[in-house]
């Protein structure tokens, strides 16, 4: 009898010790995070504006972690490589991912099998910024604002043609976005990435482009194109004397690409809430939400919870157009 008493409460002192261990895992796991270098998947090659951002708040996200941040780009196939291999990684706070609207809204319709689920798969760690694109016209185009451009496109249809940095990219389906608000059709011209199709802008052989900032500042400065209107919600610092396409005739219109950070679904919630205290520290730091401006986004702090409600909407949003246009990558 007493030896049954003995492994009994044996039982029931280690069933409580693993209980205590079960529910004080997350809070350790917190108390002692990070102990290691933290990778950052950005699934697009480096020296773009993603890129920049995500080493931008990385770097000053590590000062404050006492870890080291390791970028490493994983690009292809329109970011669902990058994007894939964070989704299976472990969910213990070490491996991080850039994500932006392409392979969080586009992707997920665009591709017949992008080897993860976002909804699933991932979970948000918080905004770092939106950034806008800008409707670029040739200096030849009669047009001299939005509404003169639609106009004109609707005088005389087949006449436009646009150049995008892709079938399925986020410029050309922004650029459908616009068109489809202003009951227009205008010939879609891809290209392999947007240096290709910003040359053939310039040349005439495709008469607009609706790129990010950045890429065509120069050009619209020494007036080699013209800018008609931005697609944020307000003016682009960049470009103060650009109204918005809501400004410019489509009211209520709004495009901008929402870029954030993501880590694997399961990920526990208190390494989630530390990464996202970070994550805002870094974005709100004057230094860098003045280089966030300078490559044409707004910086954006946002709450886990926050970026995950407009990642929803946005994936709606893009992906009605994608259906709409019946764009398919097998």
């Amino acid at each position: 009898m007493r030896t049954s008493r003995r492994r009994a409460a044996t039982l029931v002192c280690a069933s409580l010790l693993a209980l205590s261990v079960e529910f004080a895992g997350p809070a350790q796991a917190a108390d002692t995070y990070p102990s290691r270098p933290i990778m950052l998947i950005v699934p697009f090659p480096p020296g773009g504006a993603n890129d920049l951002l995500a080493r931008l708040v990385g770097e000053r996200m590590s000062r404050s972690l006492g870890q080291p941040i390791v970028v490493e780009n994983r690009s292809g196939a329109g970011g669902n490589i990058g994007s894939r291999q964070a989704a299976r990684s472990a969910p213990d706070g070490y491996t991080m991912l850039l994500t932006f609207s392409g392979t969080i809204a586009i992707n997920p319709t665009l591709y017949a099998n992008i080897g993860y689920d976002s909804d699933k798969d991932l979970t948000a760690i918080g905004t770092i910024a939106t950034a806008p694109a800008v409707l670029v016209v040739h200096p030849a185009v009669p047009a001299k604002t939005l509404r003169e451009l639609i106009d004109y496109a609707k005088a005389n249809p087949g006449v436009l043609n646009y150049g995008s940095s892709g079938t399925g990219t986020v410029v050309h389906v922004s650029t459908e976005m616009v068109l489809d608000a202003a009951d227009i059709k205008i010939r879609h011209i891809p290209y392999s990435g947007t240096g290709p199709a910003v040359s053939d802008l310039l040349g005439g052989h495709v008469q607009l482009m609706l790129p990010p900032i950045p890429s065509v500042i120069g050009l619209i400065k020494n007036g080699q194109l013209r800018p008609l209107a931005v697609t944020g919600r307000s003016r682009s610092p960049l470009l103060p004397d650009v109204p918005t396409v809501s400004e410019a005739g489509l009211p209520g219109f709004t495009s901008e690409q929402l870029i954030g950070l993501m880590a694997p679904a399961g990920t526990p919630r208190p390494i989630i809430e530390r990464l996202n205290s970070e994550l805002r520290v870094a974005v709100t730091d004057a230094s860098i939400s003045n280089r966030i401006l300078e490559v044409g986004a707004a910086p954006l702090a946002s709450t886990p919870e926050e970026y995950a409600t407009q990642a929803a909407a946005d994936q709606r949003l893009w992906g009605a157009i994608v259906k709409k246009l019946g764009l398919r990558v097998e």
